[in-house]
């Protein structure tokens, strides 16, 4: 049985689902869900980061069980709202770990609030100018017509994407959760995020050089979905930033749980 135990909140007039260890920690992370998955993709790791920091793991809005809200589809709003979730959870100075969509809005967070985050873990999230993703990604970016992915339904685009997971099984609670964030039409409306990326990108990209906040990029060596090059874009041009690549594909924090969680532990030891 998973650690993890959901609840809800109001956060800006929204409903945003987290979930909270237990245990007082000095240290304070804020883990950020991926797409197209929950806050329960930390079910792997959560025992090992508990063991070092307060978590709370969060749907951000439009994602996972959290209410959605079309003006937030973007890596920049996005970013402006971790931060309105990190004041509404009274988080000080938190580390915060947000792969795969949460990489860019993590990155403008910091680059808009500079001083509000202890550091960041990030990677595997589009980020490169110019783009370079693969499939499925790049096709749910660029193609015009949205009429085949509103036919296929939630279930199939959801399990086409997990069931490219590596060398784990998901526990069958983890992955009906999964399936249960993206009912009816919500994955078809969260592609307005990455569809975000050809304009919002190129301006990220501006900003990383300013961005003082310590980064740990994490990315799979063998990452199908957003190619290594986009870890290495970050890593040239964020001047605190450290690059880890761990022999997986897309979604290390599953495929490889232990060593992500030990290159996150280890980030935060160094960083707090």
């Amino acid at each position: 049985m998973s650690e993890i135990k959901p609840r809800f909140r109001m956060v800006d007039g929204l409903s945003i689902r987290y979930a909270e260890s237990d245990g007082p920690h000095d240290r304070a992370a804020l883990l950020l869900s991926p797409w197209p998955e929950s806050l329960y993709s930390y079910d792997a790791t959560w025992s090992k980061l508990a063991g070092h920091a307060r978590l709370i793991a969060v749907d951000l809005p439009g994602f996972g069980h959290s209410e959605l809200r079309q003006d937030l589809l973007s890596p920049t709003a996005m970013g402006d709202f971790i931060v309105r979730i990190a004041d509404a959870l009274e988080l000080a100075k938190p580390h915060v770990v947000g792969p795969d969509i949460g990489t860019a809005a993590s990155l403008f967070a910091a680059a808009r609030h500079p001083e509000r985050f202890r550091s960041l873990v990030v990677g595997t999230g589009g980020t490169s100018v110019p783009l370079k993703l693969g499939s499925p990604l790049n096709e749910w970016v660029h193609d015009e017509d949205l009429t085949p992915y509103r036919a296929m339904g939630p279930k199939a685009a959801v399990t086409a994407a997990i069931d490219t997971i590596h060398g784990y099984t998901l526990p069958e609670a983890v992955r009906e959760d999964y399936l249960a964030s993206y009912v009816g039409q919500r994955f078809v409306d969260q592609m307005a995020y990455v569809r975000a990326y050809p304009t919002e990108l190129p301006v990220l990209g501006e900003l990383l050089p300013a961005i003082e906040t310590p980064v740990q990029i994490i990315a799979g060596r063998h990452d199908p979905v957003v190619p290594l090059d986009n870890a290495e874009y970050l890593h040239q041009r964020l001047p605190h930033s450290r690059l880890d690549v761990i022999d997986a594909g897309h979604f290390v924090w599953e495929e490889s749980a232990g060593d992500y969680a030990d290159v996150v532990t280890r980030w935060w030891q160094a960083t707090s």
